[in-house]
């Protein structure tokens, strides 16, 4: 059974110095059907305060979601239906279609996402192999998409930033859509969570690392987490 998990950004920095990733590792967990009242008082305020703060803004013009237009262009997407998870999440806030309700993890997550425009996603650590990495695309890689009804084999094309672990990619397009084979689910008890950023500003990425271990407390889970970057591109987190 998988004590720690390592992750390994290397790949990544040289051509996009400012990313950093935090990995939080999380056991303990009780996915109940139901959000508990902390994070459904959470994912409704925030909901209501990032659509808000995005009325009348053009996505185009916000910093964050800026930087990733950018870095998706470096690495050869030029399709506009391919944003990073965390524009998705704000264009639909901003038309009044609120966050998405999966589970009260994944709603936790998607909140914190919105609120600090930073793309999360989450892995159910029994569902991969370590060590993970942001790294480009292998043509051994496979890939299936989350929510595909006939689990089409979906492969990363020559060139993309992946997410991955030692057998598959976890994500493609860098953030844009998850695989389905390891997405977190009610039986979820043990996860590895990813907060990005290309921004230097590590204190509002602690910010929001801090904002989601105290949601995953109220879901039972233990967090335990460390920031790869530039200067220390691999990490090693121990469970909890």
């Amino acid at each position: 059974m998988t004590d720690a998990v390592t992750l390994d950004v290397s790949e990544v920095v040289g051509d996009f110095p400012s990313f950093r990733v935090a990995l939080v590792v999380v056991d303990g967990l009780i996915i109940p059907a139901e959000r508990p009242r902390p994070i459904e008082s959470f994912v409704t305020s925030t909901a209501a305060q990032v659509a808000e703060d995005l009325a009348g803004i053009e996505l185009a013009d916000v910093e964050e979601l800026k930087a990733w237009r950018h870095a998706y262009r470096a690495f050869g997407v030029k399709k506009t239906s391919y944003r990073s998870s965390v524009e998705r999440l704000l264009k639909n806030l901003q038309r009044g279609a609120g966050l998405p309700r999966v589970n009260a993890l994944v709603d936790a997550y998607n909140a914190v996402s919105a609120l600090y425009r930073m793309p999360i996603g989450a892995d159910d650590l029994d569902r991969i192999k370590p060590p993970l990495a942001f790294r480009s695309a292998r043509p051994t890689d496979t890939f299936i998409g989350l929510g595909d009804p006939e689990g089409k084999a979906d492969p990363p094309k020559a060139g993309e930033i992946v997410y991955a672990d030692a057998e598959k990619c976890l994500c493609r397009r860098w953030n844009w859509y998850q695989d389905a084979r390891s997405a977190v689910g009610p039986r979820t008890t043990r996860a590895v969570l990813t907060v990005q950023s290309l921004s230097d500003d590590e204190a509002q990425l602690r910010r929001a690392v801090a904002q989601l271990a105290d949601l995953i407390v109220a879901c039972g889970g233990g967090v335990n987490w460390s920031t790869a970057r530039a200067d220390a591109p691999r990490v090693t987190v121990s469970l909890p």
